[in-house]
């Protein structure tokens, strides 16, 4: 059995410091056998953000993978953006786009970020198709691919509002289908999720992790925790217990088209959360 810890948008500069200590005291009492975070370690890629980010990934006591996500993009030095975007996270490099292989399980990054797009709104995300043989180059030659999990900060297909789709990104989940991964992790939205996405070439399972700073959307501050055993994956979310009553913090499932449940719906629990 392997166990993984999938977090995201700790957006340091906007942090939630509570759920960031109580992560970090989980993952040295649970002793995960790897952490992977999809993206957005800071809220404007300000260099004091980038130092409390590296200080607290540095800390845990776990293999760690990181993917970047469109908020660790420079936003005010625009030379830096398109020649050193990642000069300030040095002290992690040899994190960022880290492949894992754990027994039962590979972890495969996919870039989804851009330093320009031909649209205005640059945070939406892009796979580019050099980014996507890169992951297909690596899945290819993982010798036994019982369980494999791709990387990203962007969901391939919008799951929130209908718009603001990932370019490219039906694209990368059908070949990435055709690769027979198991999954695609993400970030982004600040809401965990856990759906299949039906491609040309067969079903892929999407899930997304939460967030750990102050900008919550519909659940609280989280995580998930991925069991594989078996050929198969659980995911449990994981959710900062001080905040609100138990049974409301425990997601068992999110609508098809991932909406944030209404005023007054229930929501099933699934576990615990401790």
């Amino acid at each position: 059995m392997t166990r993984l810890f999938h977090i995201s948008d700790p957006h340091f500069g906007c942090e939630d410091r509570a759920a960031l200590d109580w992560v970090r005291e989980r993952i040295a009492v649970e002793r995960p056998d790897a952490v992977l975070l999809t993206g957005d370690l800071t809220m404007r890629a300000r260099t004091r953000e980038f130092q409390a980010a590296c200080d607290w990934i540095l800390t845990l006591d776990a293999p760690v993978t990181v993917e970047v996500g469109n908020h660790d993009l420079p936003y005010f030095n625009l030379l830096e953006r398109f020649f050193m975007p990642y000069r300030r996270i040095q002290r992690i490099e040899r994190m960022v786009e880290r492949e894992l292989a754990l027994p039962g399980v590979s972890i495969v990054p996919l870039r989804t970020t851009a330093r320009a797009q031909w649209r205005f709104n640059w945070s939406r995300g892009w796979v580019g198709p050099r980014a996507l043989a890169r992951s297909l180059k690596c899945i290819d030659a993982i010798p036994d691919r019982k369980v494999v999990l791709v990387t990203a900060h962007h969901p391939l297909v919008e799951v929130r509002r209908g718009k603001a789709m990932t370019k490219g990104g039906e694209r990368a989940l059908a070949a990435l289908a055709k690769a027979q991964v198991t999954a695609v992790l993400s970030g982004h939205v600040h809401d965990p999720f856990d759906l299949v996405h039906e491609t040309p070439n067969g079903p892929v399972r999407m899930i997304g992790a939460g967030t750990l700073s102050k900008r919550i959307r519909s659940t609280p501050c989280s995580f998930n925790e991925l069991t594989i055993e078996g050929g198969g994956v659980r995911v449990k979310v994981r959710t900062f217990g001080e905040q609100v009553p138990t049974p409301d913090m425990l997601i068992d499932d999110v609508p098809p088209n991932a909406e944030p449940p209404k005023p007054g719906e229930p929501v099933a629990p699934v576990g615990a959360t401790a």
